[in-house]
């Protein structure tokens, strides 16, 4: 007969949510601070948006937001396929990023922009790369001179993954000159698809399929071109939602 563990039985109770551009998770990048263009912001619900909750925080630039990936589904394994790895080999999901963990738990270190306690208390995040809506259950500042680690070993993962060219059509290009944010959107658009968000097993089989990503309001409708050994996305459409979120 074996004891529980201690805290088997603990619950985490959400802080606040957050706010972004990525309406869904298809696109979101894998790390954050890969897309510095992406606009967030995180709510803090009651009875956590006290002002005096986030009293000293602003002297940091950066902070640890802890989260639950609620678009996950709600079961684990003990093997997972890092994309980092061509989506074909397996690792354990203890030694990877992966969504599907025992708790659904994430850790993000973003960059803090300002914080807004005017009605309430909202944190503006910069380099986020969670989904809108995203549970949050703790903030935490970043302590460089602690958590920093150059000499670190990164196992499969050992520097930023390359970025590809992003081109736009004409029609492309026409859709986005009609928009108030047309620059930030166009950067957040290279950004996001420079990170490739296609599945990783099909990274390597480049082919006429349009994918599409939503960002802010829009459904951006891209597929892969092949210019000799390289890989590059072409944007080929820029439709506006129909259903805001």
């Amino acid at each position: 007969m074996h004891d529980a563990p201690p805290g088997e039985s603990f619950a985490l109770t959400p802080i606040g949510h957050v706010i972004s551009d990525y309406a869904d998770k298809f696109g979101v990048p894998r790390q954050p601070g890969l897309a510095p263009a992406a606009n967030a912001q995180l709510v803090l619900s009651p009875p956590y948006d006290d002002p005096l909750a986030v009293r000293g925080l602003d002297a940091f630039s950066h902070v640890w937001i802890s989260f639950v990936f609620h678009q996950s589904p709600e079961r684990w394994s003990p093997l997972v396929r890092p994309p980092r790895l061509g989506g074909n080999r397996k690792v354990g999901v203890f030694a990877s990023r992966s969504t599907h963990r025992p708790n659904r738990l994430g850790l993000s270190l973003v960059e803090l922009s300002g914080i807004d306690t005017r009605q309430g208390v909202r944190l503006i995040l910069s380099g986020c790369d969670l989904v809108n809506g995203t549970p949050v259950v703790d903030i935490k500042p970043y302590l460089p001179w602690a958590e920093a680690r150059p000499d670190a070993q990164a196992g499969f993962a050992p520097e930023a993954p390359a970025r590809l060219a992003v081109h736009f059509s004409a029609a492309a290009l026409a859709q986005l000159a009609t928009r108030d944010d047309q620059a930030s959107l166009r950067t957040l658009i290279e950004q996001v698809l420079g990170q490739d968000p296609r599945p990783a097993y099909q990274q390597s089989r480049p082919a006429e399929r349009v994918y599409g990503v939503r960002l802010r309001d829009v459904d951006v409708k891209f597929h892969p071109r092949q210019n000799g050994e390289a890989t590059t996305l072409e944007v080929v459409a820029i439709d506006t939602l129909t259903a805001q979120r």
